[in-house]
């Protein structure tokens, strides 16, 4: 085959490589194809040394490419690495003396929780209530006061409670400590009921409440932590639970409709609970004091909440829930009397800060 054929062929399969567009960059534009016009060898050696320039301009783009992507890549893992190097020092910085792990915030919001500490400079471990929450009761309130039922609605809130304690006492006995946590899981439901109630009433009349939300609410915040701190004293069986999730569906119901109907013996109904709670507490400390249930220290969140000395026992916790109760029955009774007088709470200022 002549030297021309063989050009000819060659040009045939390698043309729209060597003329078509380039793929570089225009600044790297193909040369001219040198002219053929010379024919024979001289001919196709021009065309060798364009597909010899070509291909060695094309591999020079792709490594350039090639590389480039390499540094990509690499930036990006460079980028990622640096993220979980931060986010490792972030939980690691999270971590305590005693490496526990503190539980992570999402700042997605903004909201960072507060720092708090006692007048002492020591951290403030509680998230359940703040320093400013905490207080002394008056352990000097008469415990003996007693409502004398006169009419038929207040017999029938005295008796009503007498029933109620009568299963109680056959169920637990004498273990006071298991006594006094069934005891607040009834205790703490009035308050938010008659609570509840009255701000949707204040919603619904576009009212103020004269401060009877706020006393309602805080009293039943308050038999919470009477149930937190007992808690810490009597660990509940399991039949005891089930107890709780059945007395508490009931009486809530019950006592959502008893509101509802007739707000006065709902809350004498709660006035002379406390009465029985007084009682029971009063026997409690009789017990500590003749031996029969262990004195032990008093638990710490006991301690922070009544700000009870550092020595405290069981039997400060519960002359301070005594007197918590006696607090509770007295606005109890008092809020029951506003009503027999036809008049509603609004119109009489709540003894808001009265424990």
């Amino acid at each position: 085959m002549s030297s021309r054929a063989a050009g000819s062929v060659l040009l045939h399969h390698l043309g729209p490589r060597v003329f078509g567009p380039a793929s570089f960059p225009a600044a790297a534009a193909p040369r001219p194809l040198l002219a053929l016009a010379g024919g024979g060898e001289r001919g196709a050696a021009a065309v060798w040394v364009r597909l010899l320039s070509t291909a060695a301009a094309e591999a020079k783009e792709e490594a350039a490419a090639y590389k480039g992507k390499e540094e990509e890549a690499a930036s990006k893992g460079n980028a990622g690495s640096t993220a979980v190097a931060k986010a490792e020092a972030v939980e690691a910085a999270k971590e305590g003396n005693d490496g526990k792990k503190s539980p992570g915030v999402n700042s997605y919001w903004g909201i960072e929780p507060s720092k708090l500490v006692t007048k002492d400079g020591v951290e403030w471990k509680w998230s359940c209530f703040r320093p400013w929450e905490t207080y002394k009761p008056n352990t000097s309130i008469d415990l003996t006061r007693h409502h004398e039922p006169k009419v038929l609605l207040d017999k029938l809130a005295y008796w009503t409670v007498k029933s109620l304690r009568a299963p109680t006492d056959i169920f637990f006995q004498r273990r006071y400590g298991c006594r006094a946590m069934m005891l607040e899981t009834v205790a703490a439901v009035p308050g938010m009921v008659g609570g509840m109630l009255l701000h949707l009433r204040s919603l619904r009349r576009f009212e103020h409440s004269g401060g009877w939300i706020r006393v309602l609410l805080e009293e039943a915040e308050n038999e919470r932590m009477h149930l937190m701190t007992f808690m810490e004293v009597a660990k509940p069986r399991w039949y005891e639970r089930a107890l709780v999730l059945a007395v508490q569906g009931v009486f809530f119901n019950a006592y959502f409709l008893g509101y509802l109907i007739s707000p006065k013996f709902a809350h004498r109904v709660v006035g002379y609970l406390e009465e029985e709670a007084i009682h029971s507490y009063t026997e409690y400390l009789k017990d500590i004091e003749d031996g029969k249930i262990e004195n032990v220290p008093a638990p710490a969140i006991a301690i922070d909440y009544w700000q009870l000395p550092a020595d405290a026992t069981l039997k400060d916790v519960v002359t301070m829930v005594r007197a918590d109760e006696a607090h509770h029955r007295d606005v109890n009774h008092f809020a029951s009397d506003v009503h027999f007088q036809g008049m509603e709470l609004k119109e009489t200022p709540a003894p808001l800060e009265y424990h």
